[in-house]
């Protein structure tokens, strides 16, 4: 793990791989909420987590640097979502001849798979969630309109589209489910560290 500045309040917490993400998240929320920690945000990504509204970041990397979260594995299990999904993409049967399965199985292994939220980004309400030990290359050409509700995979990621916007990920079903909602506290029903079970319709 190192850290370095991100502008005057933040603090940048870089991680060899999504479950030293993992670890350092769940970490740092729990001694924030022990108030251990003053941080305004925790912001976890891909090989990061950003720290901002510090105080004094300097002194908040000299406390991390003593600090020693448990492994991903041994974190607090968040709540678990279950969403239920109609295997009707367009790119479900290319997902099932790329891992070399029916189709069938193919629904089976996704749906049958605990998902977990490592993080969000791209647009309001989208979660890159992890679980999948079945890669699934990207489209060499991303489309130019996805609909709302889509369910796709990516690489080691799972995720919906919240709202219609163009998109590269192979389509595997859709859901009705709203992901984002400014009127609802949280407005997004995905956060990181949450368990999700994309469940057949």
């Amino acid at each position: 793990m190192h850290t370095r500045r991100a502008g005057a309040t933040g603090l940048l917490v870089e991680c060899a791989d999504g479950a030293e993400v993992e670890a350092w998240r769940a970490e740092l929320w729990r001694r924030r909420e022990q108030g251990e920690l003053a941080a305004a945000e925790i912001v976890p990504g891909a090989r990061t987590v950003l720290l901002d509204g510090l105080t004094d970041p300097e002194q908040t990397a000299g406390l991390l640097a003593g600090w020693a979260p448990p492994p991903a594995a041994g974190t607090t299990a968040g709540p678990l979502v279950e969403i239920i999904v109609r295997y009707d993409g367009v790119d479900l049967a290319a997902v099932a001849e790329g891992w070399s399965v029916p189709v069938s199985e193919a629904v089976e292994r996704i749906s049958g798979t605990e998902l977990r939220v490592a993080f969000c980004g791209f647009a309001p309400g989208f979660a890159y969630m992890t679980g999948l030990p079945w890669p699934v290359p990207r489209l060499a050409t991303p489309r130019p309109r996805v609909p709302a509700g889509s369910v796709a995979l990516a690489g080691e990621y799972a995720g919906i589209y919240p709202t219609a916007s163009p998109g590269g990920w192979r389509l595997v079903g859709s859901t009705d489910a709203v992901l984002f909602d400014i009127e609802r506290d949280p407005p997004a029903l995905l956060a990181p560290g949450t368990r999700v079970r994309l469940v057949s319709e």
